[in-house]
């Protein structure tokens, strides 16, 4: 079965072609907001994956979001990830952090009393979960000035020099699903008339100024990107019409830069009679257009995976909901054996159960 293959590149010596896929489980319960000793235990278990992708951390005190989110932009949170890392490591495992800012989808609340920043004062119009417990409308954002533009630019490369200082294998950055790179791509979240707006290079800027500084201080087969082309309808984020152009244009223009990856999210926000055939079209579609690595994502099963890989479709494909409660699922999908369920509200609370109590075989 090719799916658990090693696969070997310039960037990338793997295992196996299974990722863990990124997936926000809001353990960091407290106040430094760094990694813990339980966090360390969920990823030391799932360590047989060919890489695993942390959750989205963020990249400073502003990108904050979600709460309970470990961040790394502190001493303390390069210290905390770092128990994942050495143990994951000690198993044999393979490591990236994905680095995060949420732009307009936080609250005062999160934030110190600011207003979220996103490229334009435009509220999302929706909810998000709020310290106190409870789902709350968004506020409208600040409009990030050009100085603030360049200063998240350089907190994404300081948080890649964090997570190399925590010993991650590499990075991935979260430029998908509706948050702050997400909000400049779209032309219903973007409306500035500067350079980091109007016409498609102008709303890719950001994404390319961020690549652009890392590069100054990190080798790029260290760094993965995620994208959702076939989004249309998530978290304030619409579907336009230079929508398709616009990603066919920024994925092709990825060939310049020598990632490890890039990660396209299946994530749809619509409700499609077929959703991992909508996945795998477009695959197909930028497959054609992207000469790297090519990891996809949402709704695969242990075969249609491995036929995804055998048609040359991807080379990689994560997995999400399946890890959560699958710990060991190289070995059950080894043995092809029964998966465990995974209990949908443990996703999102504090301690083990729902968490690392999923039992292996």
């Amino acid at each position: 079965m090719i799916l658990l293959e090693p696969f070997h590149t310039d960037a990338l010596d793997l295992k196996n072609r299974v990722v863990m896929a990124p997936m926000t489980r809001t353990r960091a319960d407290n106040p430094e907001l760094a990694a813990t000793d339980l966090i360390a235990e969920y990823y030391v278990q799932r360590a047989t994956a060919g890489l695993i992708i942390t959750e989205g951390t963020h990249v400073s005190r502003m990108a904050r979001g979600a709460i309970r989110v470990p961040g790394i932009y502190t001493s303390q949170q390069i210290e905390g990830w770092r128990k994942s890392t050495d143990a994951v490591h000690a198993k044999g495992g393979k490591i990236f952090a994905q680095i995060w800012h949420e732009g307009r989808l936080s609250l005062r609340e999160v934030l110190d009393g600011h207003l979220p920043m996103a490229p334009s004062a435009i509220n999302p119009g929706t909810k998000v979960f709020s310290p106190e417990g409870m789902f709350v409308d968004t506020p409208t954002p600040h409009t990030m000035t050009v100085e603030e533009i360049r200063q998240t630019i350089d907190d994404f490369a300081q948080a890649t020099q964090n997570a190399m200082k925590a010993g991650f294998d590499g990075v991935e950055i979260h430029a998908a699903n509706g948050y702050l790179f997400h909000q400049f791509f779209m032309k219903c979240s973007n409306t500035r008339t500067d350079e980091y707006g109007g016409n498609i290079e102008n709303r890719s800027r950001f994404l390319f100024d961020v690549l652009e500084a890392i590069r100054a201080q990190t080798d790029l087969k260290r760094v993965g990107v995620r994208l959702s082309p076939i989004l249309n309808h998530i978290q304030g984020i619409v579907k336009d019409d230079e929508t398709d152009q616009l990603f066919t244009e920024m994925i092709g223009r990825l060939n310049d830069y020598p990632l490890a990856y890039v990660h396209l999210s299946g994530v749809t926000g619509d409700q499609v009679d077929d959703p991992l055939k909508q996945v795998l079209d477009s695959a197909r579609y930028y497959r054609k257009i992207y000469r790297g690595t090519l990891m996809i994502n949402k709704g695969f099963t242990r075969d249609t995976a491995n036929l995804a890989i055998e048609e040359g479709i991807a080379d990689l494909i994560s997995f999400g909901n399946l890890y959560i409660s699958n710990p060991d699922l190289i070995e059950r999908f080894r043995l092809n054996a029964l998966l465990n369920e995974s209990d949908r509200d443990t996703f999102y609370t504090t301690g083990p159960q729902g968490y690392t109590d999923y039992p292996f075989l």
